[in-house]
């Protein structure tokens, strides 16, 4: 749909919308929805989405609204992309830049044709750990809040498919990356065993998802400009039945 098409287009939110939505950095996922959620008051309307992005991580959100919201389960099951940056040379705790750096190694001997070489042994059907500081219920509560309080947590290895695992660009300490995996995949735990592989450690330092199923983040609004256009559509649709 282009721009054009987008301003003509009338939404029926209550009935049920499907809206690809650019993550900022540092906002939760949970944020989105809100802020959303907030822009069609006082109308009570069901919004939330498909597949959690964390804080961190930028990149397609998909929401939806209405009706739509039973059909999360089977968007969320899609295959999904991202691109990222991995820092070689030390680990964190929370696999990515939440944390600060707890482990530092010798980089010196690494060859871009092993960082490449290394991606082989992740592709297909694997077995990872989440992180310790994730969104993964344990008895209820969230990893995260027992890391946070420093507590020991029992992480439980998830079955996910690597479809696709290439490097783009080798600048060490840095390393960019694409992946294309199964619903599931935590992309730190992948970065942290990539580390651990080359006998060495590996942190995230950027994350974007780019695409979901069919859906890809080059066609998603920015999260102002959805809810500017969610507003003056309810302004438009208030005066016009006054």
């Amino acid at each position: 749909m282009n721009e054009t098409e987008i301003k003509e287009k009338v939404f029926d939110f209550a009935a049920g919308e499907l809206l690809l939505v650019n993550k900022p950095y540092k906002w939760t996922s949970f944020d989105v929805v809100g802020k959303i959620r907030n822009s069609f008051k006082p109308l009570k309307l069901k919004v939330g989405h498909a597949g959690t992005l964390d804080p961190l991580a930028t990149g397609l959100l998909i929401i939806c609204t209405g009706k739509m919201t039973k059909q999360i389960d089977s968007f969320q099951a899609e295959e999904k992309e991202y691109t990222g940056t991995m820092v070689l040379g030390a680990t964190t705790p929370s696999y990515d830049m939440e944390t600060e750096v707890d482990q530092t190694f010798n980089i010196d001997a690494l060859t871009e044709e092993q960082i490449h070489a290394a991606c082989a042994q992740f592709m297909g059907d694997i077995q990872q750990y989440p992180p310790a500081h994730s969104a993964v219920k344990i008895d209820g509560e969230r990893l995260y809040e027992k890391a946070r309080r420093g507590e020991d947590v029992e992480l439980r290895l998830r079955n996910v498919t690597i479809t696709e695992f290439e490097i783009t660009r080798v600048e060490l300490p840095e390393v960019d990356f694409r992946v294309v995996c199964s619903k599931g995949t935590y992309i730190r735990s992948l970065v942290n065993d990539f580390g651990k592989a080359l006998n060495n450690g590996a942190y995230l330092s950027r994350l974007r998802r780019t695409r979901s199923g069919n859906f890809k983040v080059d066609n998603a609004w920015e999260v102002m400009e959805l809810v500017n256009m969610i507003r003056a559509q309810k302004s438009d649709t208030e005066l016009l039945t006054k």
